[in-house]
């Protein structure tokens, strides 16, 4: 992949405005959400981009059967048209790229993380009239089929990671336990809701920025657009603040992790002088 470039501050100033108008919206749209994340990403991603991939998903969806039936048809003509037909699916290189996380990229490269693929799935899936809704595995996430809150006997998932490969029996159990190495047990099967995808997306490039310290920029605006969401923990401003001092701007840095040292102050008076300290300490590298 090329090496994206950021946005002007004009192009990310809208693309944050979006965003927030969006995510504070009635009814969020998940596509668009993670297309806005991909423009803050990338600054090639302009608006004909962004047309483009939302063609894409109507062209994809456009080439569902009429409404093939019951939860098991979706899932099965989900996987033959996206996961046999188009080729869409994961390897384990794909969690050491970025642009596994970008939905304009997952569009044409067709691969991605798991998170990733499944929005692909959610989002065909759903202009086609399917019932259809995104499962937040620990580990891992899936698709589920059918009825959101009826009984998991009339419900079925489908792993776009593994070309949409439709579970069955123990295998959700089996993924999990992979995913974390703990013992299988029964997954909870809780619709997940378009703004915890998207938080859990910007958690996930938040990860691999982390892993990369050259790429603090990266680390940054992702857990800038994280703050955008209603709900957001207060966590993630002490975040903010240390990667700013980690950056070079101790000033800036210095000053969020007072405020949010009088934040804490109210919970936790120790915790609050730890941070005090750090402020202090991003002062000193000023001198």
């Amino acid at each position: 992949m090329r090496h994206p470039h950021p946005p002007s501050p004009e192009r990310s100033a809208e693309v944050r405005r979006r965003f927030a108008e969006e995510a504070r919206s009635e009814r969020p749209d998940l596509a668009t959400l993670c297309l806005l994340v991909g423009a803050e990403a990338d600054g090639a991603l302009d608006e004909a981009g962004l047309d483009a991939a939302q063609m894409e998903l109507d062209r994809l969806a456009g080439q569902l059967p009429f409404r093939p039936g019951a939860p098991r048809a979706w899932a099965v003509a989900l996987r033959d048209l996206l996961g046999e037909r188009y080729g869409f699916h994961g390897v384990a290189a794909d969690y050491r790229r970025l642009e596994s996380s970008l939905l304009h990229e997952v569009l044409r490269r067709r691969r991605g993380l798991p998170i990733m693929l499944s929005v692909v799935w959610l989002e065909v899936a759903r202009r086609a009239g399917a019932p259809v809704y995104g499962v937040a595995l620990p580990g891992h996430f899936v698709v589920g089929f059918g009825p959101e809150r009826g009984p998991e006997e009339e419900r079925v998932l489908a792993d776009p990671f593994d070309g949409g490969r439709v579970l069955g029996g123990s295998d959700a159990e089996a993924l999990v336990a992979g995913a974390t190495g703990a013992g299988p047990r029964p997954p909870l099967m809780e619709p997940a809701a378009p703004l915890d995808v998207v938080a859990r997306i910007l958690n996930n490039v938040r990860a691999w920025a982390a892993a990369r310290p050259e790429r603090s920029d990266v680390g940054l605006w992702a857990i800038e657009l994280a703050l955008l969401l209603p709900a957001h923990a207060a966590r993630l401003r002490y975040e903010r603040a240390r990667l700013l001092v980690q950056r070079g701007e101790f000033s800036a840095g210095a000053g969020e992790l007072e405020a949010y040292a009088e934040v804490v102050a109210a919970v936790d008076e120790t915790v609050a002088e730890q941070v005090r300290g750090e402020a202090r300490a991003a002062r000193a590298l000023l001198n």
